[in-house]
């Protein structure tokens, strides 16, 4: 007997370590099987462990249902990544609605829209970009959804679809506050959504570009009460870590930007918070931010409880290329010589793969200050001689443009044509400073790398990275502003105006270009009131320019909508004092985000791929693959596999998949994870630019794409796109 019951007690024991030793190795994957935040997890790797559809039958995916937002128009955007919690999808539509989906069905449950919101007083100012919601879960009757619309953080009642009046003022937030100093009348939104972390809501921001741009510092509210809980400066104060890397020691009361605007990495198991940070303002031109800039361009590790700062990695010093952080990093786990370390990965629009201990911040590999051009024609501008470049793991694009980098695949007048342009440029190294010379800014300041990330396997190491590759020009040019005196009347004011404020992205001919629209009968959309609101609050990429006093913006609008009317009138100045800070010497000419590089024929001036997707072990240090991203249809049909740019992240599978929209073409596309081999692509009625979302319903497995459009002159769209195998 006693035999007995020792066998079955080993047996059981065995049992009980056998079934430990699987939990572990299969913990990994059983933890992503929801959709439940933003990106999939809090740990940003865009991987599900649902393997209903896989590389067999990904084939015979169809189309589920489609919910149309209804508020779809011109140039307009929709790039959200839908959530999945207690059976109800919720999304963001390109107005800013937020929707309340059944996931199965695509049936609606509610719609939130902010702007029809009046009755509390609420104003939420103007449309940003939105990609998506956070979900507080604090039981029954205790649940929460923030999203950021204008400069509001709303916090809404998931049952109801109204606002929760408890937090903050009336249900909301308004980021120009808390800040330290007064911004109120700078442009200030989120345009990635918070992170929740025990009864916190940590919260990014998206701010101007220009010099006059509000801080970018980290912020945590109460999910309960709206109150400020804690503020990470990101341009440090006195006696704050990092405040003496600046030259100027009054820089931190001014400077603007150094913001998250990309998003946030959570490790819940040690509550540190990873930050991707951008650059310090104004972005092309630094002698107002002599420096390295902390903690601009950097990874920031918070103690997600309290804002502590645990460590900081910089990737680029005193950037004056744009390069921001554009994705939260992803946590993963790296096997290097033989010990397993707990890792992030952090992709740039440079290019490179910055590999990082996440626990001291210290790099697995050598990242090596490597000496770099310094020498440059704009006055007051001094630059870092050494910028951090990784060793083991390759660069996944292009850095440089050569002669043997040109676009062949055009007619031979084309090709002898940018020969012959980048002749005359200045490229050939990545850090290249800005100058009054064109010079190829290449990646581009829109990557390399994107917003929407990359995604990670936990069982094979391998991440992988959809990058675009389209050189950029960059000329500085003198910035001659032009006094403004009640002596003049508003059309003369308006011109200098236009040249100060809006030149930079839609052209000294007000034509637009890339993705800027053009201002040419604008008159025929706007009134003078919609118009004025319209460049107080922004639109989309648009920041709002509320510095501007009631006088310079009559004058911008007799201008820009031909009021002859108002023309005529005496101008008169507003009584703000600008901040000297923001009268830089030099600006970029043409646009906001410099012209590309390209052919008569409207290509990149580089041969193909113009667009790509790459698969690198991050054991090994090895490209696994990389392939071309999406079509340029008249090129397809002479063989040329080129790609496009392409926004929006890529989603993994345990069934063997890599889900992707993201291109130019309106394609959505599934791929082997392990060779690259394209297995399933279909159009969509709008191209993606969104990360997809996947999940299960009804013991089914959906994948479901926001398709907005709207991006690089391609048709806007109000459409989210559900696919699922036939049958039950």
């Amino acid at each position: 007997m006693k035999k007995n019951l020792l066998f079955f007690g080993l047996l059981i024991l065995v049992i009980v370590i056998t079934g430990v030793v699987l939990f572990v190795r299969l913990r990994p994957t059983e933890l992503y099987t929801d959709w439940k935040v933003y990106g999939g997890s809090k740990t940003r790797i865009q991987y599900s462990a649902l393997s209903q559809i896989d590389t067999n039958n990904v084939g015979s995916l169809r189309v589920s249902w489609v919910y149309h937002t209804g508020d779809a128009e011109g140039a307009s955007q929709m790039q959200a990544n839908p959530i999945v919690v207690d059976g109800v999808l919720y999304g963001v539509s390109p107005k800013l609605k937020l929707i309340a989906l059944d996931p199965a069905s695509g049936k609606e449950r509610w719609v939130f829209d902010p702007f029809a919101d009046t009755s509390s007083g609420r104003k939420p100012g103007g449309i940003n970009m939105c990609r998506g919601v956070s979900f507080y879960d604090g039981g029954k009757s205790d649940k929460k959804i923030f999203y950021t619309v204008g400069s509001l953080l709303y916090c809404i009642n998931p049952s109801t679809g109204q606002p929760w009046n408890s937090f903050g003022t009336n249900g909301t937030v308004d980021l120009h506050n808390d800040l330290g100093k007064n911004v109120k009348d700078l442009f200030i939104t989120s345009t990635s959504p918070g992170m929740i972390y025990r009864d916190l809501v940590i919260i990014g921001s998206y701010v101007s570009e220009e010099a006059a741009a509000a801080p970018g510092h980290i912020r945590a509210y109460d999910v309960h009460t709206g109150k400020l809980r804690w503020i990470f400066h990101t341009i440090p104060h006195p006696g704050e870590q990092g405040y003496e890397e600046w030259v100027d020691k009054e820089a931190y009361q001014h400077i603007g930007g150094a913001n998250s605007w990309a998003g946030f990495t959570l490790d819940e198991s040690t509550g540190l918070l990873y930050a991707p940070t951008g650059s310090a303002s104004y972005d092309f031109y630094g002698g107002k931010r002599l420096g390295k800039n902390l903690f601009a361009n950097c990874i920031l590790a918070l103690d997600a409880a309290s804002g502590k700062l645990r460590w900081y990695f910089q990737t680029v010093h005193h950037d004056v290329w744009d390069w921001d952080l554009p994705a939260p990093p992803a946590l993963v786990r790296i096997t290097k010589e033989g010990e397993k370390i707990d890792a992030l990965v952090q992709v740039t629009k440079t290019g490179f793969l910055f590999v990082l201990d996440r626990k001291t911040g210290k790099p697995l590999y050598p990242i090596e200050e490597r000496l770099v051009p310094v020498e440059t024609d704009l006055a007051g501008e001094k630059l870092s001689t050494t910028q951090p470049c990784p060793t083991f793991y390759p660069p996944f694009v292009r850095q440089t443009v050569s002669d043997t980098e040109l676009n062949r695949d055009i007619p031979d007048s084309s090709y002898q044509e940018i020969r012959q342009q980048l002749a005359t440029y200045i490229t050939g190294n990545l850090f290249n400073p800005p100058s009054k010379k064109p010079t190829i800014i290449f990646p581009g300041m829109q990557g390399g790398a994107e917003w929407g990330g990359p995604c990670y396997d936990p069982g094979t190491g391998i991440v992988y990275i959809n990058a675009n590759e389209v050189p950029r020009l960059l000329t500085m040019v003198e910035r001659k502003e032009k006094l403004m005196t009640s002596n003049q009347n508003n059309l003369e004011a308006g011109k200098a105006l236009y040249n100060i404020t809006c030149i930079n992205c839609h052209g000294p001919e007000r034509k637009g270009g890339g993705d800027f629209p053009p201002l040419l009968g604008l008159e025929k959309k706007y009134s003078d009131a919609d118009f004025k609101n319209l460049i107080t609050t922004g639109r989309r990429r648009m920041p709002g320019f509320n510095q501007l006093g009631e006088g310079e913006k009559n004058a911008l609008a007799s201008f820009i909508l031909n009021i002859k009317s108002l023309q005529r009138q005496k101008f008169i100045p507003s009584s703000k004092k600008q901040d000297p800070y923001f009268k830089i010497p030099y600006t970029s000419m043409g646009s906001a985000r410099p012209t590309r590089f390209e052919t008569r024929e409207g290509y990149p001036a580089i041969r193909p791929p113009w667009g790509s997707l790459s698969a690198i072990n991050l054991n090994s240090g090895k490209i696994v693959w990389k392939i071309p991203l999406g079509d340029y249809p008249e090129l397809k049909a002479k063989g040329i596999q080129s790609g496009t740019e392409n926004y929006g992240g890529p989603v993994l599978t345990a069934g063997g998949l890599l889900f992707i929209a993201a291109t130019k073409d309106g394609k959505f596309r599934a791929f082997n994870k392990r060779s690259g081999q394209l297995l399933w692509e279909t159009d969509l009625p709008a191209p993606g630019f969104a990360t997809p979302s996947i999940f299960e319903a009804n013991g089914k497995e959906y994948v479901v794409i926001a398709c907005g459009g709207g991006k690089m002159k391609t048709k806007s769209g109000d459409a989210y796109v559900a696919f699922s195998l036939p049958g039950n």
